[in-house]
This record gives C-alpha cells, structure tokens and sequence, in this order.
C-alpha cells in the first residue's frame, strides 16, 4: 500500500504516536530518520530557512520522505526557541553536529532533558562525542578506514574499494542510530527517563565486522583482502563477467550448492581439482569465468533461476525494480513520482506504508508551529523577523 498525498496522516506502523524531531543533516541522520518515519513515526524535520532555495527539487529526495519540515533559522535565539518549543512535545531528537556546536547552540542534551526528561536524545557523528578524532572532519571512507571494515572491500593485491556510503554512513551510521533510539525507548518504559544516544560511524561499522573477527580469532579468516572464502578470494564467492558485459554474482559456498553450480555450467566435478584447497581457486576460477563468457547476463540468470546454485543478475539500480521476484513483494514502489525502496522490515499487525513525499523546507511550518502552541499572529512575526520561513512558492 502506498499512500499517494504527503498529507494523508493515518497512523500506520509500529512507531505511530511517537514525536521525533530532526535538525537536519546529511548522510547517516536523515537516513536514520527515514526508518524512523518507515514505521510510522512522525518525523518535523528542522531546516534552514535557505535551504532549497538553489539546486535540485528537495521534493525529489526520497530518502527524506515521511517526515514534515518547519524552516528555522538556528543562528537566531528566537530560532533555537522555536525548536525548545518542538522539544517540550516529543519523545526523540536527533541532531548530526560535530561535538560541541548542540552545546553552543543551548540545544545539546543538558538544555533539552531539563526541558523534557523523557527525552531521548540522539546524536551522529562519524568519530563519536570523545576520542582524539572527535572534533576533526571526516566521510564515511575515513571512519570505515579506522574501523577495519575498509580493508575487506578489496580483491586480492588491489586497493580498496568503498562501498559507496552505504556501509559508514548508512549501516554503521544511520541504522545504528536507530537501534539506539529504540532501546533508549524501550529502557524509558521502565525508568520513565531519557537518555543520550552516542551513535558514532568508526563505531558500528566496526560492530559490522564482528563476525570477521571471530573467524580471525578461530583461524578461518585470514587478515588479508580478496584471499578468504567470503571475499572474492574463492571461486565460489565472485563476480563473473558474461559474454554482453555485464555480471552475475555466485554465492555457491556450500558442497550442494556448489554442485549445483557446476551442473548449471556444464561442468564435472570429477574433472576439476578440489574446491576446498585454495591453491586451486585461482585455475577454478579462470575456468568458470571462461563458461560465463559464453552467455549473456541474462540466459544465466534464467539457467539457474529455479536452482539452489546462488546465482544472481548483477542489477543496476534502474533494472532492480523490474525483477520479478522484487515486483512480486513490491520490494521497490513509485511515490510522488519516484521509484524507490518501500519500508523494511515488514509488520503483519501495524503494517507501513510510504505516507509523505519528501518535504521542500518549510512546506509544514505554519502546520507544525501551531501544534507546538504559537498563535497565527506570533508565526506571522516569526516569519516576518526572518526567524522561520514557509513552503516557498513554486
């Protein structure tokens, strides 16, 4: 189900009733906010009140979906009372400063909790609130660097190559966020306080590789990129290039997959050398790059789409909402006009669905100030000093 108005403000999913407010960011906080709104919070994202004022149409950013926008001018002690305001009435804030500028700001988690006990204060960094690296800038490639997690994105005798941000920003940042916002809730069911929750990249991109180490410690992984059974290193874990260009991903670790791999390539396994010594993966996987040359992407993918031989189509992102096992769970859907990932994970009881279209900054100010108590007259002067802005006129 997908709702086709950014106003339509029924309370699906599980979180529905729960206030967060959002001083906007980057990266991993609003993505870390988009979960949050996915299940059915409702999310008031703080802009500035120039943002959007230039460039691509907000409203196009999926990944700012589902929440509402007051445009706020934080530099302005009218403007940090607004968003003081917005703090007395909700259950979580999130905020994506480096340390210390919340702080400077009289917004950091001292100010907020003496105004709401019951505050769960949520904070994203890439280095965390202490530590030497703390007040120095960074990007997702930095933190996942210091983590560890980096040097495994690497085939064997080639540098690294990061994974986009999905893995600092996305996973050790925002999605941990999320984990400890909802603990931190969890835990105020009990105590009936709030806390801080000090979300910090280097952090849970680390936690990420926690199963590396433990094969590391029982000496099933070797501290070296693109030489392990998991990391491109064995015939069987790879990317193979097809005759059109374009790649299927293998994932055949195990004896009956693996040998289902071979009888979909024609192969026999009687006359190949053994898969579990690594000295033979570099001629086994030479051998199967040949046969995946000889068909296009495709073929192969209809060859094994019914095996257990963990074959797949490399798909780009345009291509991957048109599979037909992602259009059968509806795993991508289009709203306000762009395709995009529908909410995860899925609920049976208090199901989710796509309520609100990414907001331009400012679309909701009038809305949300109203409900943090201001009188019509005092959002007009607030408007007026320069202190707030409204939707912008399109």
């Amino acid at each position: 189900m997908v709702g086709s108005d950014r106003h339509e403000t029924d309370g699906a999913g599980p979180l529905a009733g729960l206030r967060v407010i959002e001083l906007a960011g980057l990266g991993p906080g609003p993505f870390a906010a988009m979960l949050l709104a996915d299940l059915g919070a409702d999310v008031v994202r703080v802009d500035r009140p120039d943002r959007g004022s230039r460039g691509p149409d907000p409203r196009l950013y999926a990944m700012h979906r589902g929440r509402r926008s007051v445009a706020v001018d934080l530099k302005h002690p009218d403007g940090r009372d607004v968003v003081r305001r917005l703090v007395n009435g909700a259950d979580v804030l999130m905020e994506g400063f480096r340390p210390g500028v919340a702080e400077r700001l009289g917004l950091g988690p001292d100010d907020c909790l003496a105004r709401n006990p019951g505050l769960v204060y949520g904070r994203m960094t890439g280095w965390g609130q202490d530590g030497p690296l703390a007040s120095t800038a960074g990007h997702d490639i930095d933190y996942i660097a210091v983590s560890g997690a980096l040097s495994t994105c690497a085939r064997q005798g080639e540098r690294p190559v990061p994974p986009v941000n999905m893995l600092g920003d996305l996973g050790g940042g925002g999605a941990f966020l999320v984990i400890g916002v909802v603990a931190a809730l969890w835990e105020r069911t009990r105590s009936g306080r709030g806390q801080v929750v000090d979300a910090a990249m280097v952090d849970g991109s680390a936690v990420l590789t926690t199963m590396l180490h433990g094969m590391l410690a029982q000496g099933r992984w070797q501290d070296e990129a693109g030489v392990n059974f998991a990391d491109t290193g064995s015939p069987y874990y790879e990317v193979y290039e097809c005759a059109d260009g374009r790649h299927v991903a293998v994932g055949a670790i195990e004896g009956p997959f693996y040998r289902e791999l071979l009888d979909g390539l024609g192969l026999d396994e009687a006359s190949l050398p053994p898969r579990r010594d690594p000295a033979n993966w570099p001629a086994l996987k030479a051998r199967f790059a040949d046969v995946f040359r000889t068909r296009p992407r495709d073929e192969w993918a209809e060859r094994f789409a019914t095996s257990d031989a963990c074959v797949a189509p490399v798909l780009t992102l345009t291509e991957a909402p048109h599979h037909p096992h992602n259009q059968t769970r509806a795993t991508f859907v289009e709203h306000g006009g762009v395709v995009q990932p529908a909410p995860a994970p899925r609920f049976d009881r208090t199901p989710t669905h796509l309520r609100r279209t990414p907001p331009g900054p400012g679309d909701d100010t009038d809305e949300v100030l109203v409900e943090a108590g201001y009188q019509p007259r005092e959002i007009d002067r607030l408007v007026e000093s320069g202190v707030v802005s409204r939707r912008a006129e399109t």
